[in-house]
């Protein structure tokens, strides 16, 4: 996997702070503290589409994803997870892994444009990171 010319969109790198890396993917999380909320990035330049990654590829990345989804799901006992792919906004392939509950400001609806984002206070910051970086890696 040709990384040298990969890069993470400013957009995405404004609203998030880094978590990990994995193997074909970094992780961040989503300044939001309204919900546990983590990016899949695959480190493949210029990807869009989950199509446009090689099957074998593709499915290291499903691994991730799937990884990231049980971490979310142990940490933090949602009750549904939603995982997307969008795209709307930033171009570069990032899945969203989002802890979803019932009595979140969005439920039932996905989480775009539901209110202001609440960004994370420094010290729910630094606690939120370590316990998810103690957990992903």
């Amino acid at each position: 996997m040709d990384t040298a010319t990969f890069s993470i969109d400013p957009q995405l790198t404004q609203t998030s702070y880094p978590l990990v890396a994995l193997s074909v993917s970094d992780l961040r999380l989503v300044d939001d503290s309204r919900w546990p909320w983590i990016l899949v990035i695959p480190r493949v330049p210029h990807t869009v589409e989950l199509i446009d990654l090689s099957p074998e590829l593709r499915n290291q990345v499903r691994q991730e994803i799937d990884h990231v989804s049980r971490v979310l799901r142990d940490q933090f006992a949602p009750d549904k997870l939603n995982v997307a792919a969008l795209g709307n906004q930033v171009r570069q392939l990032h899945i969203h892994v989002i802890a979803r509950y019932r009595d979140d400001a969005a439920w039932p609806k996905p989480v775009w444009g539901v209110g202001d984002a609440l960004p994370y206070e420094s010290d729910a910051l630094n606690s939120r990171l370590s316990g998810l970086r103690q957990a992903l890696i």
